[in-house]
């Protein structure tokens, strides 16, 4: 069964750094011992699992793609049937949900914090069939709903010290692509690594685009306005920012076509996914990227609802079980001093452990 790692596979890759090849500076991205060697359960061929999108499609580069290969996985390792609408307005998403319902899936699961309301109307009228939601749940959810939420306040604080690590300028610099709580747990996250690093290294770092205070920021309107979140981009680096944290989804390409037009003198991190590789064009200005483990959550729902073991228990991901994660450091791996990873370590050991709590 492909289920997140609880605890050991944190220490195992913290105790490894000490190898002559560095790996991530905290948790690898999520995978799975036993991907690919799952085998169909009885009834496979028949069951069907649906998929509804937010704006942005399956393509994004971010987490309607990594939620949507969760769902690609399921059909490969479990032999199940398929079905999947991509949302292009907010306006589609009732309507798309309702064409699954149609279609008879056995679970649906819908990508987005924007999709609560409608699929919380869906389940309700629908009991029989088991709902997903990736980055939302409910404080009393029906039996068949389960919400796969994801503490991206952890990784986005390790993220926050390296970026204060890495400025040349003191400015660092975070927009989201809409002032919605999956966007700012990550924006807040940001913040407080880099008021951290501060406060251990008795320097003064400021972060623009983002008030850890009054919690709120810069924000470009949507996630699909490139231009617009690269004109965002451009405010934060006129105001000295040199290394960008976007929360975008694919409008966050404009953070990253700021860094790579600049020459070497800015850099850009990714969210959702590790953008090194989701994005390999820009690979040489992205120093590690948040990521969040919704392929394998959005697996393990699809697998409950397939065995008969689904519940409407939220499912949290956090660095201790691997739900969330830093990446590597790839091409900045020189760049990012050996004090700093030992301390970025020390870091993620404390906050999986509850040492430190991360208001965000």
């Amino acid at each position: 069964m492909k289920k997140f790692l609880i605890g050991g596979g944190l220490a195992a890759s913290l105790i490894l750094a000490g190898c002559a090849t560095p790996p991530p500076a905290t948790t690898a991205e999520p995978t799975s011992s036993a991907a690919g060697t799952s085998s169909p359960a009885a009834g496979a061929s028949d069951f069907l699992a649906c998929m509804v999108s937010d704006e942005g499609g399956f393509d994004d580069k971010s987490f309607n793609e990594t939620s949507y290969k969760g769902l690609k996985d399921a059909v490969d390792q479990l032999g199940i049937k398929e079905k999947d609408l991509q949302s292009n307005t907010v306006s589609d998403f009732a309507t798309n949900i309702q064409q699954m319902v149609d279609s008879n899936c056995n679970i649906i699961v819908t990508v987005g914090f924007m999709l609560g309301d409608d699929t919380l109307a869906a389940a309700q009228a629908n009991p029989d069939i088991d709902f997903a939601i990736v980055d939302y749940a409910y404080d009393n959810p029906p039996e068949n709903v389960k919400g796969l939420t994801f503490d991206t306040a952890q990784p986005a604080y390790l993220a926050g010290y390296v970026a204060a690590s890495l400025s040349q300028t003191g400015t660092v610099g975070t927009f989201g692509g809409m002032n919605i709580p999956t966007v700012t747990i990550f924006m807040q996250g940001f913040a407080l690594g880099v008021q951290h690093y501060n406060e251990v290294k008795g320097t003064d770092v400021k972060v623009v685009g983002w008030d850890t205070n009054a919690k709120d920021g810069a924000f470009v309107g949507g996630f699909s306005d490139v231009a617009g979140a690269k004109q965002v981009a451009l405010t934060l680096t006129s105001q000295g920012a040199d290394v960008l944290l976007p929360v975008a989804g694919p409008a966050g390409e404009g953070g990253l076509q700021v860094a790579q037009e600049s020459g070497g003198k800015i850099s850009s991190m990714w969210v959702d996914s590790d953008g090194y590789l989701s994005m390999p064009q820009y690979a040489a200005v992205i120093p590690t990227s948040v990521g969040k483990g919704m392929d394998v959550a959005v697996f393990n729902a699809i697998q409950d609802s397939l065995e008969g073991t689904f519940s409407n228990e939220v499912f949290s991901g956090t660095l201790e079980n691997e739900g969330v994660y830093l990446a590597p450091f790839h091409d900045f791996d020189s760049k990012v001093s050996a004090e700093t990873k030992s301390e970025v370590e020390q870091l993620a050991k404390d906050i999986a452990s509850g040492t430190i709590k991360i208001d965000a």
